[in-house]
């Protein structure tokens, strides 16, 4: 099963000069708990985005056009197909992202674990529109802005129809 898991700003923002749009700690909490014990699958700028590399935990699949490209304890890949042959049909991988690596999974993902933040960002990657006829909401829990929570988001849980 391919799972896109991502945070969402209300214009399809998903990052600006390749970080986060904002801290959400429940968000980061969320992501280590549904991803830990998988496989995560990344392009080569996400990869070097993350502030621990490797993500403990996690076995990560690293998608480069570089043919050089090798970062220890990753298992790297030179095409979608590649990546997806390190997944078998029995496991949840997860896509993390970024911009152009969901696009090319989105077509062919399972389901959706969407942070739907309330809020609109100046952003330079963005998330593809999502065809929502083709997904079933199957879980939401939303979060109100507050001190710890400097904007108000909702966890979205979807599976393909």
């Amino acid at each position: 099963m391919i799972s896109i898991i991502v945070a969402i700003a209300e214009n399809n923002a998903i990052g600006l000069n390749n970080k986060l749009l904002c801290h959400l700690s429940e968000d980061l909490k969320r992501f280590k708990q549904i991803t830990s014990g998988h496989k995560i699958i990344m392009g080569k700028n996400t990869y070097e985005s993350l502030p621990i590399r490797p993500l403990p935990n996690r076995t990560s699949i690293v998608i480069s056009h570089t043919k050089d490209d090798n970062f220890c304890n990753c298992l790297m890949a030179y095409s979608i197909e590649e990546a997806l042959s390190h997944c078998s049909k029995d496991e949840e991988c997860f896509v993390i992202g970024g911009g152009s690596i969901y696009k090319q999974f989105l077509p062919i993902s399972d389901r959706l674990y969407l942070t739907k933040i309330h809020h609109e960002f100046e952003a330079d990657t963005f998330f593809p529109e999502i065809d929502y006829k083709q997904w079933r909401l199957i879980e939401k829990e939303d979060v109100l802005q507050s001190v710890s929570n400097p904007f108000s988001y909702s966890f979205l849980t979807y599976e393909r129809c």
